[in-house]
């Protein structure tokens, strides 16, 4: 018997070491790892922000002297709200009615009807807060009145320091939120 042999076996090596099958494998890899990291780094960023320090949106803000202020009146004022984006403009200042009962004893309510967000005005003859968009009255102690509003306008946190009055702005007031 004849013993068979193997062939000898020749080393191949190929002309161009890459193909384009491994070059479009390697741009396929690339744009899944870009892809994975777009996707992962908002993710990440969103299970630790449960660890970061929360703050105290809202802020101090000075509405003006006590002068300003005359006891037994209502007047409107604006301050600036400081969270705002330079393209915010005047929409950044938020009006407010104040109210000085007496002394240092104010009330600041939000301009905003408590039914749908229409501004109210302040009718000085009446002694009401008046929604011109569905007939919403209000008492000038801020309380409801008549109309389809479900609660009284709501009131911002305030306080007298140095002959001033400051507001305790930078939140809009809601019933989820009540300030």
């Amino acid at each position: 018997m004849s013993e068979l042999k193997e062939p000898a076996k020749q080393e191949v090596t190929p002309e161009n070491p890459s193909s384009r099958r491994d070059w479009l494998f390697s741009i396929g890899v690339a744009l899944n790892v870009i892809a994975g990291a777009a996707l992962a780094v908002p993710l990440i960023g969103f299970v630790f922000s449960s660890f970061a320090e929360k703050k105290d949106p809202r802020d101090w803000i000075s509405l003006g002297e006590l002068d300003h202020f005359p006891e037994k009146t209502t007047r409107i004022a604006t301050y600036r709200n400081p969270y705002t984006r330079p393209w915010d403009g005047q929409t950044a200042d938020i009006p407010c009615w104040v109210r000085r009962v007496s002394g240092k004893e104010f009330q600041i309510f939000a301009i905003n009807c408590t039914h749908l967000g229409c501004p109210v005005r302040w009718f000085q003859e009446s002694g009401l807060f008046l929604c011109p968009c569905h007939g919403g009255a209000y008492l000038e102690d801020g309380s409801r009145a008549a109309g389809p509003p479900p609660r009284g306008l709501f009131q911002y946190d305030y306080k007298v320091e140095k002959g001033q009055l400051w507001v305790k702005g930078g939140q809009m007031p809601t019933l989820s939120n009540p300030v």
